[in-house]
């Protein structure tokens, strides 16, 4: 997450709906890491532990950036 990262959700994106507003924002949230790095920073972990976590997010992000990858294979090789 960058320093000072602001996440700004308008009426005019969301059509004025309150509801779709407070979706629109969360996803934003989300997609930034922003509650994922208020709980990180909740308390002290050990460099070892941070490491490993790391490896392990990474390793889930690879494996579903593989799936997606074949889906969008399996998806071509189906129209041909």
């Amino acid at each position: 997450m960058a320093h000072g990262a602001h996440v700004k959700v308008t009426a005019k994106e969301c059509r004025g709906i309150p509801e779709r507003m407070i979706r629109r924002f969360t996803k934003k949230v989300k997609k930034e890491g922003i509650l994922d790095e208020v709980k990180s920073r909740q308390a002290y972990k050990k460099p070892s532990v941070a490491k490993k976590e790391k490896r392990i997010k990474a390793a889930r992000r690879r494996l579903r950036e593989e799936q997606k990858r074949r889906r969008a294979q399996e998806r071509r090789n189906r129209n041909i």
